[in-house]
């Protein structure tokens, strides 16, 4: 798993590539919450995501509740069908944002 950290259109993005497990959720965690320091608004990229455990799950709850507490949003693009299944099963779905491409997250959290 490979995370790194881009701005586009002034809006923070976290892309995430491969595997989101036990094994792999410190680094995107700290990815993550590094990106979001001094952001009320921020893209997570999952386009290239195969997996996302139950680690991978908390880590995107701890960027929401922080974002969340600065009156922010957190939108998810390009979530897998299966990844889709597991958040709405879980209840984590309806705290997400979800769209398919980065041009619609941007005109998404643009727009408000």
């Amino acid at each position: 798993m490979t995370a790194t950290t881009s701005t586009v259109e002034d809006i923070t993005v976290v892309t995430a590539e491969g595997s989101i497990d036990s094994k792999t959720a410190g680094e995107f965690e700290r990815t993550a919450l590094t990106a979001i320091q001094g952001q009320r608004e921020v893209i997570i990229d999952l386009t290239q995501v195969d997996f996302l455990s139950s680690a991978g799950l908390r880590v995107l709850l701890v960027v929401y509740r922080q974002l969340k507490a600065k009156n922010g949003q957190v939108v998810l693009v390009g979530t897998s069908e299966d990844i889709k299944d597991v958040m709405s099963d879980t209840g984590f779905l309806s705290f997400f944002s979800t769209v398919d491409t980065l041009a619609q997250g941007l005109a998404l959290l643009q727009a408000k």
